[in-house]
């Protein structure tokens, strides 16, 4: 879809790219905080939560155009062509995304858009649903007598007209994070086994992490179908894959009941 803009109308507005991290309020950046307080509009996803909505002022536009699978959404170009709109109406445009605009965000697709119509940006990243998940279910990414590397990869449905290399990832010497792979754990599994992957390596799916709902469901590679199929997983969720899972009953520190958001004092001490 070619870009639309308004002849012999210059863009006085300005777009931000800004990641609102994997769902716990307090690991919003500074930055987001502050472009969020002077948002005029802003375009938000699915999976951005509540609590960060709650920091956008009241009026500020505020238009829902999450991608979530299995339901109704904006398209792509759709989205890009509303934030091109509105930054010839509005001062400040603001997409937010859920953990890091340019980690399976579709970020640079927008920019592109951005570029293409001649406006002004700025991209903030957040902290990555892959790190942030990890870090609240006490599995590190990379541990040197564990893991020496790490990779993220998209389990969504086109893993079957654009078949992954799986040998790439099989490197027991690496932890894979899978994003969107619930749908496709039969997929991943045989892929991975396929690829010499040990059916015994640790596998953990982490359900809405970072918030007060987060569960953690932990098994090997030869059950992954099992713990995604969990009737109690709820979406989203994330998979880890490699040997640093083993680390999670150790390293585990968030207790999800106990959690308390510090979101009220942060408005507070920056008003």
């Amino acid at each position: 879809m070619e870009i639309v803009t308004l002849p012999g109308q210059a863009a006085g507005g300005k777009v931000w790219l800004v990641g609102a991290g994997p769902g716990d309020v307090d690991l919003l950046t500074v930055k987001a905080y502050r472009v969020l307080q002077n948002a005029d509009v802003v375009l938000y996803d699915a999976l951005v939560s509540a609590e960060i909505m709650a920091l956008i002022p009241s009026s500020a536009e505020k238009i829902a155009v999450g991608k979530r699978a299995g339901k109704h959404s904006a398209a792509q170009s759709e989205i890009n062509q509303l934030l091109v709109t509105k930054a010839y109406t509005r001062k400040n445009v603001v997409r937010l995304k859920g953990g890091d605009p340019f980690i399976f965000g579709r970020g640079g697709e927008e920019l592109q858009s951005i570029v293409e119509a001649g406006l002004t940006f700025e991209v903030v990243p957040g902290i990555t649903a892959a790190s942030g998940t990890a870090a609240y279910a006490g599995i590190p990414l990379t541990h040197r007598d564990y893991a020496q590397g790490v990779s993220f990869i998209t389990g969504h449905c086109q893993l079957e007209s654009r078949p992954m290399d799986w040998k790439s990832y099989a490197n027991p010497n690496n932890t894979l994070i899978v994003y969107m792979g619930i749908l496709n754990a039969d997929i991943i599994k045989k892929g991975l086994l396929g690829a010499n992957r040990s059916p015994d390596t640790p596998v953990a799916i982490v359900s809405k992490a970072t918030t007060s709902e987060q569960r953690t469901f932990i098994g090997t590679l030869d059950n992954l179908e099992q713990l995604a199929t969990d009737p109690q997983l709820v979406m989203p969720a994330l998979m880890v894959i490699g040997e640093v899972v083993e680390l999670a009953d150790s390293l585990n520190w968030f207790n999800p009941q106990q959690r308390q958001s510090s979101a009220a004092n942060l408005t507070e001490q920056t008003n």
